[in-house]
């Protein structure tokens, strides 16, 4: 049986690709028993939706990312970006 470490991991890969189905039926069952990677699982899926919403509300031609943000919220997250 594959670790919480595992299906993490592999929730994560399967964003961007199709995972081989032997993977796919261990994840599955995994997050049949356990409640705390199902719900990894959707937080995630929920972080995906709001960055695609975002972007979508952002994308108009000819406007760059981030002006739909207001001034004090982009200053914050640069300086926030920096310090790291």
């Amino acid at each position: 049986m594959l670790s919480c470490k595992d299906v993490t991991r592999l929730i994560s890969e399967s964003m961007d690709r199709s995972l081989p189905l032997r993977k796919r039926i261990g994840v599955q069952v995994h997050l049949l028993i356990c409640k705390f990677c199902a719900r990894y699982e959707r937080q995630l899926l929920q972080i995906r939706e709001m960055v695609r919403q975002l972007v979508a509300t952002e994308e108009r031609p000819g406007a760059p990312y981030g002006e739909a943000l207001s001034k004090k919220t982009r200053e914050r997250i640069e300086k926030s970006l920096q310090q790291r």
